[in-house]
């Protein structure tokens, strides 16, 4: 073993010197690296310390979104005249980096021709003559704040798949973001375009959110009507096009048609849905554009409104803002009425005499402060549009809820010996028209 001496001595030598400076040098490369990664761990802001596996995946994904922000700026900063891309292959033309913008997909040109062969080839899958409908809804992947939210979750589902069975209407429940740059307001469009192509033997998909419900379970929707339409949504034409109001039509509850031009529109809609950047300066765009809009990030009706207002010539024509019936019904102008309903009119109809559908908009039923309404409010009312359809539902089994809002039910009908002929009594009183 060397002396202290002798260290010194080695140290004061050429080869001594190149090691120091060689220490030296991996002191501050190691100083430099710590520094590096504190500043990485502060910007990406890990609320805990993890594995180097982990950091690693942490910083290459703050990398990715941190690329993607900047050329999704790019692509806005291009955008002339303050219309949207709608099309990949202009979008493409308008950046230069290794990030593509924003797509729900790879370009699909020709898919009434695929669907049409894959129909013919498989002609056995379609019965009846109606066409087949999809509804479509679903729920956020983790579990609500509170859990009256999850409750009412599982009665909004309840409540979708009764009116599902009795109006033989297949279902979709979904529970996870498939993209997600599209969370929020926007997870519902690249869903819809999977569910349209895993689904070519659905005509229509009707997308409905959690918080609307079904109240007038015999009313069904005349898709007849709509054979020249691919898109129905609730709305006025003079809301829309001429007082150019962000609520004029509602994306809570619509149909749209399995076909190309549902997948060219998914396509022109998307590019304002990605989080971050691009969200955030499309919403400046539509509250500017949009007639009662506050600033707020994009949501996806506001840029279908903008959609058909800038483009109306491209779209308008096979849109339908469907009024004659609550395809969408505003809860507050309808749920303090459904004692009026029972009283004076019966279930059909669909409109303010028992309305199709009652949505909850503003109330979120999974946050704690219950969104634009307090919460209690909220939940007091979407139990009084439950029991209000419950009721017909249960009313085929001699039951009744005690009272609106109330779980409680009491026995409306004594049992009989020939439970068939009562059956078809009570279920004609429910699907009459």
């Amino acid at each position: 073993m060397k002396t202290p001496g002798l260290i010194e001595k080695s140290l004061a030598s050429p080869k001594g010197r190149r090691l120091k400076r060689f220490i030296k040098n991996m002191k501050i490369t190691v100083l430099c690296g710590l520094m590096t990664i504190l500043v990485l761990r502060g910007t990406i802001g890990a609320g805990k310390f993890g594995t180097p596996a982990q950091d690693y995946e942490e910083i290459r994904a703050h990398i990715r979104s941190a690329t993607r922000e900047y050329h999704s700026a790019r692509v806005l900063s291009q955008v002339k005249d303050e219309t949207l891309v709608d099309n990949v292959d202009e979008a493409e033309e308008m950046q230069s980096g290794p990030e593509k913008p924003y797509s729900l997909g790879p370009k699909i040109s020709d898919w009434d021709s695929q669907r049409e062969q894959w129909l013919s080839e498989n002609a056995h899958i379609q019965s009846g003559k109606a066409p087949r409908m999809l509804l479509v809804t679903g729920s956020q992947p983790s579990s609500c704040e509170n859990s009256e939210g999850d409750h009412f979750l599982l009665k909004s589902i309840k409540n979708k798949l009764d009116y599902a069975r009795l109006h033989n209407i297949e279902i979709f429940y979904n529970m996870a973001h498939l993209d997600q740059e599209m969370a929020g307001f926007w997870a519902k469009l690249p869903l819809l375009r999977k569910l349209m192509l895993t689904n070519p033997e659905v005509e229509w998909i009707w997308w409905m959110d959690s918080d609307a419900l079904f109240t007038d379970m015999s009313f069904e929707v005349p898709i007849e009507k709509y054979k020249d339409y691919n898109l129905v949504l609730h709305g006025f034409d003079d809301k829309v096009y001429r007082q150019k109001l962000w609520t004029g039509l509602n994306t809570g509850s619509f149909l749209i048609r399995n076909c190309q031009w549902s997948l060219d529109l998914l396509d022109a809609w998307a590019p304002m849905g990605p989080k971050g950047v691009i969200r955030n300066k499309a919403g400046e765009l539509l509250s500017k554009s949009l007639t009662g809009r506050t600033n707020f990030e994009a949501d996806d009706q506001s840029a279908l409104v903008y959609l058909l207002i800038t483009q109306r010539q491209e779209w308008a024509t096979k849109v339908l803002l469907e009024n004659s019936y609550y395809l969408h019904g505003y809860w507050l102008d309808l749920v303090g009425k459904y004692e009026e309903n029972m009283a004076k009119s019966h279930p059909g109809f669909g409109d303010k005499r028992w309305p199709f559908i009652t949505h909850f908009v503003g109330c979120k039923p999974c946050l704690k402060n219950g969104g634009d309404y307090p919460i209690d409010v909220c939940f007091k009312q979407m139990e009084r549009a439950f029991t209000f359809a419950d009721n017909q539902i249960l009313d085929v089994l001699g039951f009744r809820h005690r009272k609106l809002g109330s779980p409680r039910v009491v026995r409306v009908r004594d049992d009989t010996s020939h439970p068939l002929k009562m059956r078809e009594k009570t279920l004609d009183k429910l699907m009459m028209a």
